[in-house]
């Protein structure tokens, strides 16, 4: 099977855990479940009803100003965003509209708007998301071509770090968590679409797009 995230490695055993499947790609080094272990569209919609992301919840703003707050600091006043995988409880974009930024929203399970990916934009945030993507590449395409040259994206998931642990690891037990990336991986997206990179804070990613790109910014030209 071919790397969902990179699309040029072909991934290789990596765990089997109960009745779920594990595969590492050697040239970014994501871990993906094995598409016969996902589960299907409704079971997973089911658990993200579950969450409670309650947009008043101090705790859970705390936990967003992690990406918020680093985020802040790099855009214009005014920039318009996209809050990409929002969720029922859209917490984050109502915060960075407190801050002064006009937000759109987009989910595939609820708030399916298309018109919000027929527009560009100055900013994009991904929070607890890519971890869920079936087809990462396509995602990180669509995302790379909604935003305005010179705009940010901003992405917060679990690293992961130990091989050793992965089998008890918090984030690995939600069954709707399919990929799994290392700083590896996103410096390997980074370099594929020519983005600037800066990790600020554990577990969070910025990635600017260049104000002039070539083409050599898209992954099928980065070397294996």
């Amino acid at each position: 099977m071919t790397c969902t995230v990179c699309e040029r490695g072909q991934v290789q055993p990596f765990r089997a855990i109960g009745r779920q499947a594990y595969h590492r790609c050697p040239v970014c080094q994501a871990t993906l479940m094995a598409p016969e272990s996902r589960l299907d569209a409704d079971a997973e919609q089911a658990v993200y009803a579950l969450h409670d992301n309650a947009v008043d919840d101090p705790g859970y703003r705390a936990f967003l100003r992690r990406l918020a707050d680093p985020l802040c600091e790099q855009l214009s006043p005014g920039a318009v965003g996209l809050d990409f995988g929002c969720g029922p409880g859209p917490a984050l974009a109502r915060m960075l509209e407190t801050d002064g930024f006009s937000m759109r929203l987009y989910d595939p399970f609820f708030y399916r708007d298309d018109a919000a990916l027929a527009t560009t934009y100055d900013f994009i945030t991904c929070t607890e998301v890519v971890e869920h993507l079936h087809s990462p590449a396509e995602v990180f395409r669509t995302l790379h071509d909604l935003l305005r040259p010179d705009g940010w994206l901003g992405i917060m998931t679990c690293f992961q770090t130990d091989d050793d642990r992965f089998d008890r690891w918090h984030y690995r037990r939600d069954p709707t968590h399919v990929v799994f990336y290392r700083e590896a991986t996103f410096h390997w997206l980074a370099a594929a679409w020519g983005w600037h990179l800066e990790i600020p804070r554990k577990d969070v990613v910025l990635m600017r797009k260049p104000v002039a790109q070539g083409a050599a910014g898209h992954a099928g030209n980065v070397p294996g």
